[in-house]
């Protein structure tokens, strides 16, 4: 296989729907079936006796404005101010977003899907996000296997799509939803119903309404032009319809299903625009919890609900916020929820959000399962791995972290530990969330002597960050920075070694700022900012089995998430790049002897 000169690594899928043998998902997972998974240890970083602690501070980003929206500066924490004195011989800022960890471009957000397949995979791969890209700007969207699937029902029935409405770019693009729009129109299919799910958190709060306006005048020219049927059939705000993740909230789920299969919905509209209008209540509700909503006709039934004989998919990109309504959609047994009805569809997701699962086992775009990720070494070296968190983040320190795979690679040598989150409640009710509870599985996990790797993520600057409320974002940042001390003291205790970074920036920028960096205001009073940002995130590493004379290196001014895995291997004394210098980014780290 083609290695990628320290800049993208191949994935395995052909995006383009190209026979490339040498690359083909065939041939790559038998190299990796064949592959022996072993590095050597470091020729000057001697592996310690003590576990090495690595934490992941989800959504706590480095900004430049220190003034009181910086929730992160207003916090309390003695602790990251301790580390970040370091610098820059043991603290510094790395690039958590755009081209640094796989996304089209650097105006792209990053997020933490894509952060922790850096961070795991040490390869700055193509993500979600592009590889719909290149599909659709290719047509080859519609040539492949996943389309030849649903072709016959979208063309017979109604193509239903699915996902969130919105140019945020972390789980869908509005681009994107139109171009497939017009694809599918242009392949044949003559009926579509639209189910869109507002945002609010990877775009400004409060913006709901002028993207149903916008879909809907698009609809509207897109039915005069081609003389077609395509129609907003319902919606909802993303956190209280459909986008759960990590069996949060099934209900979140249900509704969802109620509203775009059954048509049923609390409320009903015979204009979507008014839906939403009338639902947030003159924005005293975030688009983030609009009430569920279907458009009816003037005859009061559903437009848009889904029948035996139609197609269905979801145009979400990111995978975690739609495995759950792909089960539902998808799983014969399913026993979650009461489903009322299952109708006999074809579905498709535009990509397949858990590989190991087959979930979906039909999709547009072949999704990116990483080869070579580096719990794939860990494990190979004989290395015993803790991972925790709580059900909000785990799958970030478990499936993005191991290349997008489900399960354990070795059950032997590996333990995933997930703390259930909060129901029923906005997490700046309770900015804490699970991460008293992350520390103290994560702390056991260090002093039990029987793990040679531990990680974990503390969710809460990144999941209260996103209600916009700066003072519960401040309360959450430091709570975790009270248990960033009390992981370090058990490191301290037991003479071993640390890496703490984080994924993506949010924390630390809690308002709209113009271009001079002045808060937006309307009506007097700040923007909210609810999404995350493009800020660098910090990374420190330390402990009293690191030795002196290891340092970082001065050379990398521009280094990304995915440096961090060399890194953390050279802190477990594995030498990461002997074997193929040029396969993962290099190591943040060196010793004094290198003179690097």
């Amino acid at each position: 296989m083609a290695e990628t000169q320290g800049r993208r690594a191949h994935i395995t899928d052909d995006q383009f729907g190209h026979k490339l043998p040498e690359h083909s998902e065939e041939a790559l997972r038998a190299e990796a079936a064949s592959a022996v998974f072993h590095l050597p240890q470091h020729p000057s970083i001697a592996r310690c006796d003590e576990p090495l602690l690595l934490i992941v501070l989800d959504g706590l980003g480095e900004s430049k404005y220190h003034d009181q929206y910086n929730a992160v500066e207003q916090a309390d924490t003695p602790t990251l101010d301790a580390l970040k004195a370091t610098a820059p011989r043991r603290w510094r800022t790395l690039k958590a977003h755009g081209t640094a960890v796989g996304l089209p471009t650097d105006a792209d957000m990053g997020n933490s899907e894509v952060g922790h397949n850096a961070l795991g995979a040490g390869q700055i791969v193509d993500q979600g996000a592009k590889c719909v890209d290149r599909a659709l700007a290719s047509g080859n969207v519609f040539k492949l296997d996943g389309w030849k699937h649903i072709e016959s029902h979208a063309q017979s029935g109604t193509l239903h799509l699915l996902g969130l409405l919105s140019d945020g770019g972390v789980h869908s693009r509005y681009d994107q939803l139109i171009l497939l729009v017009e694809g599918a129109i242009k392949h044949g299919v003559r009926r579509i119903r639209l189910h869109v799910l507002s945002d609010g958190r990877d775009v400004n709060d409060n913006t709901a309404v002028a993207w149903v306006e916008r879909l809907q005048g698009d609809v509207q020219d897109l039915n005069k032009q081609h003389s077609v049927d395509v129609r907003i059939a319902s919606g909802g705000g993303r956190m209280a319809v459909t986008m759960d993740r990590y069996e949060s909230d099934w209900g979140v789920v249900q509704r969802g299903y109620y509203a775009a299969v059954l048509g049923e919905a609390p409320h009903s509209f015979t204009d979507p625009v008014a839906a939403v209008r009338e639902l947030k209540k003159d924005n005293s509700v975030s688009d983030q919890y609009v009430e569920p909503w279907v458009v009816v006709g003037e005859d009061g039934k559903p437009v848009g609900a889904v029948e035996d004989g139609d197609a269905v998919v979801t145009f979400n990109f990111r995978a975690d916020r739609v495995v759950e309504i792909s089960q539902a959609l998808e799983y014969p047994d399913f026993k979650k929820f009461d489903r009322k009805r299952w109708p006999d569809i074809r579905f498709a997701g535009i990509m397949q959000y858990d590989g190991e699962l087959q979930l979906p086992k039909h999709f547009l775009v072949p999704p990116p399962l990483i080869e070579r990720a580096s719990e794939q070494y860990v494990v190979g070296n004989k290395l015993r791995v803790f991972a925790c968190s709580e059900s909000q983040k785990i799958g970030h320190v478990t499936f993005f972290w191991n290349g997008n795979r489900s399960g354990y690679l070795d059950p032997k040598l590996e333990k995933f530990q997930e703390i259930p989150s909060d129901q029923g409640i906005s997490f700046d009710q309770a900015p804490a969330m699970k991460a008293h509870e992350i520390a103290a599985a994560t702390k056991e996990a260090l002093l039990s002597g029987q793990y040679d790797f531990v990680r974990c993520n503390f969710p809460n600057p990144d999941m209260v960050g996103h209600t916009g409320n700066l003072e519960a974002t401040i309360k959450a940042v430091t709570v975790t920075d009270s248990c960033v001390k009390e992981l370090l003291e058990a490191v301290e205790q037991i003479g071993g070694r640390f890496l703490l970074t984080a994924d993506h920036g949010n924390a630390e920028e809690m308002v709209k700022r113009d271009k001079s960096g002045a808060p937006v205001e309307i009506d007097g009073k700040p923007v909210q900012l609810t999404s995350h940002t493009l800020n660098p995130v910090p990374c420190a590493i330390g402990g009293p089995g690191l030795p002196q004379h290891v340092q970082f290196r001065d050379d990398l001014p521009d280094a990304g998430l995915a440096n961090v895995t060399a890194t953390f291997l050279n802190l477990l004394g594995l030498q990461a790049s002997s074997w193929a210098p040029d396969f993962y980014e290099p190591s943040l780290i060196a010793t004094v002897e290198d003179g690097k």
